[in-house]
């Protein structure tokens, strides 16, 4: 019977999974290289806390609205195509980018090396979903998520040795690796018909439009870029709801079920996106440790992550995905309290917490994912699987945008306690997920059996 499933879903499964987690890596990577480098970027462009999040948040913020567009273009244009024109768009940016001798060149080449980007996650979870049966579909789901994770683990470390041998530039030169894939890609993807079907442009731009806007309001508290934001959302979701075939399917939000799914991937994105922003920032300032050391305290949990992939999947195929989402919380919640109590005492508690928050992203991301998979009807699944891609990386950008603000707004205070209350702001919000969970996640389970 196993046989049969694969055969049907036209792929092999131990090949191109594998392949697609590999360059999943690289391109998350590409994310978090940049946390270790930003202290050397902040003090060689003279630039503020703020400014230089923007490095990491720029990125996520189009990397997020490039992940739902190329969902929504797989529900008619080939997933091989647009894996390539990612890929492509990724790799030429990347090479550019390593010739970037100011902080507009830096940032402009992040925000292309992200539009390319967005190609990677979301359509993974589209081909698994599309091509692996819910049987097998846990251990796929949470090779891809783990895979993340392991990216946002290593990133520091690889970046910050980088860093300190070859200088930042240079971390463009590893994310251009991933056109080295594009030949193995071209022999394992399935071969797809591009099906009728438009692209909505117009709710894409509006989409873009509201969520820029209001993490450009996060760091400039300007009301004006508040009010537009509202703006943006508000005629995009009177225009969706005329539309036939939207950007964004506004009927999906009437499934309590789903949006509460959104809101915790929301939550845990922020925390651990936020958590991998600070932590090199208070090991350089508070610990003076150099970018090559920092990245090797990090490395322990990046590599717990790893070995995790290996039993989250299955853990999730034998048990479901409620447990595990319900096991990663609480060690995302376990890792915040420590972080808080503990993390500025000494640098190598760093390592130790660092290990709790890993292993329950990794957990939490491929359970959010994999249920999400399993409540979407065929036809929702490009939107829906994009939406959730869309929601957590904006979480990301939001979470290092509110961590910045954090840190500089806490100015008057001594640097130990400048990190430990933005630690305890993410334990408060670790908290508000686990509430939802029980409240509407689990509740809603045990009442539909």
């Amino acid at each position: 019977m196993a046989d049969r499933e694969e055969s049907l879903g036209g792929i092999q499964e131990n090949r191109i999974i594998p392949l697609w987690s590999l360059t999943v890596w690289l391109v998350v990577m590409n994310t978090t290289m940049f946390n270790v480098a930003l202290p050397s970027v902040i003090a060689q462009f003279d630039l503020s806390p703020t400014a230089g999040s923007w490095i990491v948040s720029g990125y996520s913020i189009v990397f997020a609205l490039s992940t739902i567009t190329f969902s929504r273009l797989s529900d008619f244009i080939p997933i091989g195509r647009l894996l390539f024109t990612g890929l492509i768009i990724l790799g030429i940016s990347s090479i550019i980018g390593y010739f970037a001798n100011s902080f507009a060149f830096v940032l402009i080449s992040r925000i292309v090396q992200a539009m390319g980007a967005g190609a990677v996650p979301g359509l993974g979870m589209v081909l698994a979903t599309r091509y692996i049966p819910i049987s097998r579909r846990g251990r796929a789901m949470s090779f891809i998520s783990s895979a993340a994770s392991l990216g946002f683990g290593l990133g520091p470390v690889i970046g910050g040795g980088i860093t300190q041998l070859f200088g930042w530039n240079f971390l463009f030169i590893v994310t251009g690796l991933v056109l080295l894939l594009l030949p193995v890609f071209k022999v394992y993807l399935p071969v797809e018909k591009r099906q009728a079907g438009s692209f909505d442009l117009i709710g894409a731009l509006l989409t873009g439009g509201g969520v820029t806007s209001l993490l450009l309001y996060l760091s400039s508290f300007s009301f004006f870029l508040l009010g537009l934001s509202i703006l943006f959302f508000a005629v995009l979701y009177l225009y969706s709801k005329k539309k036939d075939n939207p950007f964004i399917r506004v009927d999906l939000f009437k499934n309590g079920r789903y949006v509460s799914i959104l809101v915790v991937g929301l939550i845990g994105f922020m925390t651990h996106f936020a958590l991998l922003f600070v932590m090199p920032v208070m090991l350089a300032n508070l610990f003076q440790k150099e970018p090559a050391v920092i990245g090797f305290i990090i490395f322990p949990g990046a590599m717990l992550s790893a070995f995790a992939a290996i039993y989250v999947g299955r853990w999730i195929d034998k048990f479901g995905n409620l447990p595990v989402m319900r096991a990663g919380l609480l060690s995302l919640l376990l890792s915040t309290v420590l972080f808080s109590l503990f993390a500025t005492k000494a640098f190598y508690m760093t390592a130790i917490f660092y290990m709790f928050t890993s292993i329950g992203f990794s957990s939490l991301t491929s359970s959010l994912a994999n249920e999400n998979s399993r409540i979407l009807k065929k036809d929702e699944v490009g939107s829906g699987m994009g939406m959730l891609q869309l929601i957590q990386f904006f979480g990301g950008a939001i979470g290092v945008a509110i961590a910045g603000l954090l840190i500089e707004g806490q100015h008057m205070f001594e640097l130990s306690v400048i990190y430990r209350n933005v630690f305890v702001f993410y334990t408060f919000l670790v908290c508000i997920a686990i509430f939802i969970y029980y409240r509407k996640i689990n509740q809603h389970q045990l009442e539909s059996t």
